[in-house]
């Protein structure tokens, strides 16, 4: 386990909205990448991060749709991403990357859920497609970016509903168990934190640190709208704003108080704790989605399954 994984007294709390968080940072010179950066808790990071003076560009699904969320935003800009699809995640990569600009800070935002069972056309479910392995393809595909900027932060979006269950890796795709929305909502969520603690242990010398926020059970968000369950319940979590669910992954994206630190689940705009199994309270990282053994094996499996290996 990380040693790191314990609060360090933020001076933050649940209540704390984004702009709070940003603490009046100077983001001038610095690129961001939003993943799902038009709508909901992505659309408020956006604004946050662009109006303290970040190049953003919000990585969208339907680009039209976007350039109405996004109209009167300043230093945006909008380009078509489906995570779902293997081409379009490289066509995005190569597009950036062609632009030579390092990349400070890539949020990965975006994500989806659905009480019925989806697959993509490789036949992986689709939550885990699109919220985890979607963002590890696109991740490796921006690494030389990343480590470009020599001091690069990963903020990946997950959620409380990861400790519902332990990710199975034998079986992420629910090709034996039954399947149930909430249910890969959950893993696919615990695939995020594990995600993150491989990606930190492979990009910290390389100047690549990385983090996963926990927004809360925001019900504004379309997200909510179309959700496999009922998050609140699988949370026992009372809800926030946008303003305050979007406050961890900018307090992550931008704190200097995580300067040298990585590899962290965070939540309510402070590291979170470690929650033991026995505990019912809402709150907390479970140990089973920050163990290192099985963020290696997620690591591998998602490299076989993307065909996309890691740069290290």
């Amino acid at each position: 386990m990380n040693a790191q994984q314990a609060p360090i007294g933020s001076g933050f709390n649940r209540d704390t909205t984004a702009k709070e968080a940003l603490g009046g940072a100077d983001l001038t010179g610095k690129t961001v990448i939003v993943t799902g950066g038009a709508s909901g808790i992505g659309l408020e990071t956006t604004r946050m991060l662009s109006g303290a003076g970040a190049q953003v560009i919000v990585a969208v699904r339907s680009p039209e749709r976007a350039r109405e969320a996004l109209n009167g935003l300043k230093r945006v800009e909008i380009e078509q991403l489906n995570l779902a699809d293997p081409a379009s995640i490289d066509a995005f990569a190569e597009r950036f990357n062609a632009t030579g600009r390092p990349l400070h800070i890539l949020i990965n935002n975006a994500g989806v859920s659905s009480p019925e069972l989806h697959r993509d056309s490789r036949g992986n479910e689709l939550h885990f497609t699109t919220n985890h392995l979607g963002h590890y393809h696109l991740t490796m595909r921006l690494w030389p970016a990343l480590a470009k900027a020599k001091g690069a932060r990963v903020v990946t979006l997950s959620s409380g509903a990861h400790r519902t269950n332990p990710l199975p890796i034998d079986d992420v795709n629910f090709e034996r168990n039954q399947y149930e929305g909430i249910k890969a909502y959950g893993q696919s969520k615990a695939a995020n934190v594990l995600f993150t603690v491989g990606l930190d242990a492979r990009g910290a010398p390389h100047g690549i640190r990385a983090f996963a926020a926990n927004p809360g059970v925001v019900p504004e968000t379309p997200l909510a709208s179309q959700s496999a369950g009922s998050p609140r319940r699988a949370t026992l979590s009372a809800p926030k704003t946008i303003a305050q669910g979007a406050s961890t992954s900018v307090w992550c994206a931008t704190s200097p108080a995580l300067a040298g630190k990585g590899g962290l689940y965070c939540e309510n705009t402070d590291v979170a704790e470690i929650s033991p199994p026995e505990r019912t309270t809402p709150g907390g990282v479970r140990e089973h989605a920050i163990d290192h053994e099985l963020a290696d094996r997620l690591w591998a499996l998602s490299e076989k399954l993307t065909g996309v290996k890691s740069p290290v």
